[in-house]
């Protein structure tokens, strides 16, 4: 991922906060040749047992993810193989209205992380069961209810065999947050609070990440 200098992110933290967030990744493989490039969309935690501080580098962090085993991305994926797996936070148009000023150009504000990896293959059913556990537990305490699995653990271990379980090293890690930080105080400011305004969840969210801006 190509990325400008004054898009970087203002700390790791910004990296570590839009995976825990946005942990929906698209996990792309190249591939045998003939098959051409591999694309999945999978939920992805950080590996509860490894420690992560919110500030600490990713390069080293580990992950884990799982798949269905049908998918034929399954079958590609090698233990030591390379994956890269792309994380997408808010994000919008931004229009010249907003500006107020001229000339002017459209644009888009977003946020993504690209952090690629070494895949471990992970084929015992406690461990697979282990990653279907920890995945629930990390999205029920985030996003969810607080649901307790305990009752479904049965129809869980009915379930493993099709699921495909892996743990992601991470070897290197490129966050873009594109911000309107190219644009001058007062005009970055104006596009903020038009986003902070808009009854779009996608601008309120990335007003927010703007108001976290130095």
């Amino acid at each position: 991922m190509f990325v400008p200098s004054f898009y970087r992110e203002p700390n790791n933290s910004w990296m570590v906060d839009l995976i825990r967030g946005n942990p929906l990744a698209l996990a792309v493989a190249n591939g045998h040749p003939g098959e051409g490039p591999f694309a999945t969309h999978l939920p992805v935690i950080f590996d509860p047992d490894s420690s992560l501080e919110r500030d600490g580098e990713l390069a080293g962090a580990t992950l884990l993810g799982h798949m269905n085993r049908a998918n034929p991305h399954w079958a590609s994926l090698e233990t030591g193989g390379v994956l890269l797996l792309t994380f997408t936070g808010p994000h919008s148009y931004v229009s010249p209205t907003v500006y107020e000023v001229t000339p002017a150009a459209p644009t888009w504000n977003f946020t993504a992380v690209h952090i690629r990896g070494l895949v471990e293959k992970l084929d015992s059913m406690e461990e697979t069961l282990d990653v279907v556990q920890s995945t629930v537990r990390a999205f029920e305490g985030e996003f969810g209810n607080g649901w307790d699995m305990t009752e479904s653990l049965d129809y869980f271990r009915k379930i493993a065999p099709a699921v495909g379980a892996f743990r992601f090293t991470v070897t290197g890690a490129e966050g873009m947050f594109k911000l309107s930080q190219e644009q001058p105080g007062e005009v970055r400011e104006r596009v903020r609070s038009s986003f902070g305004q808009s009854g779009c969840v996608h601008k309120r969210g990335t007003a927010g990440l703007m108001s976290r801006l130095p």
